[in-house]
């Protein structure tokens, strides 16, 4: 008997050992909810993590006023063109410049193309260059570097306004751009800046110069306020010029009443006075330097 009690006690140990306990079916039941409460801390510090480093790179808070435009752009539909700004214009007309933005008050701002103006914007003989921005959320800016006239040039019957490179900018009004030079001939728009350079160091040769003529598209002629046609040689004005102010220094010869000036012999001066023409006199040399 002694025995079976055992036996019939040790079974029922056993059968109590087996059954878990309630505070391990607590436990067990607890970690249902431990682990996304876990993640939701790691979740948490991440987010935390990544605010101190913003903080730390952005101080000013640059990120966070990105952050709100792009929370602005998906709902709201005010972001219309309220205003143009135009910077750098002096005289590029207003009417060609609307034309070239090719937007009016109300467009949708994030259809309007910044590169597609821009390119719109530098077909106009004016414009050198543009810069177009778009600032959200109403107002685009626009920046211009104009080309400046240069000269007056006069070919085949029409005189137009150019800059140094030779680009035409105008084509009427051109008494409001005030004294500019006159350049005359075909090829005379895209070579007259470097002459003009040339004639702008010596003051006694420029001031007397009305007009400068290209003779066929290789070399120059400067017609003077007195009549005078002086010819210049190919491909080395700088230093007939030189010369020539040298000589109206040494002996006043743009102020004498000529006809001609023939600088093109490096080492020889021609001069033809106003009664001989080339038709029934021929030039005839006046002076002669010698080089060695």
């Amino acid at each position: 008997m002694a025995r079976e009690r055992l036996v019939t006690t040790s079974t029922r140990k056993k059968k109590e050992q087996g059954r878990p306990s309630a505070l391990r079916i607590a436990l067990r039941r607890s970690r249902r909810f431990a682990r996304p409460a876990l993640y939701g801390v790691l979740i948490l510090c991440g987010f935390g993590a990544i605010a101190y480093g913003i903080a730390m790179v952005d101080p000013a808070g640059q990120a966070r006023r990105m952050l709100d435009q792009v929370t602005m752009i998906g709902p709201d539909r005010s972001m219309t063109v309220q205003a143009v700004i135009v910077d750098g214009r002096q005289n590029t007309p207003l009417p060609l410049i609307r034309e070239a933005l090719g937007v009016s008050r109300g467009d949708s701002m994030l259809e309007f193309s910044p590169e597609a103006a821009r390119q719109r914007l530098e077909s106009i003989p004016w414009v050198a260059r543009a810069h177009v921005e778009r600032h959200l959320p109403g107002t685009i800016v626009l920046r211009l570097e104009e080309r400046r006239p240069f000269a007056i040039w006069q070919n085949q019957g029409r005189f137009v306004i150019v800059d140094r490179e030779g680009k035409t900018v105008a084509t009427d009004g051109l008494d409001q751009f005030g004294p500019l030079p006159l350049i005359v001939g075909p090829g005379a728009d895209r070579a007259a800046a470097q002459l003009y350079d040339l004639l702008a160091a010596e003051a006694a040769v420029a001031e007397r110069v009305q007009a400068m003529v290209r003779i066929g598209e290789r070399r120059w002629n400067l017609r003077l306020h007195s009549g005078t046609d002086v010819l210049l040689p190919e491909a080395a004005e700088g230093a007939a010029i030189k010369r020539l102010a040298e000589l109206q220094q040494e002996a006043k010869l743009l102020d004498r009443p000529l006809a001609a000036i023939d600088l093109r012999l490096p080492d020889r001066l021609v001069v033809r006075t106003n009664r001989e023409t080339p038709e029934n006199q021929p030039a005839r040399p006046v002076a002669r330097r010698e080089r060695g």
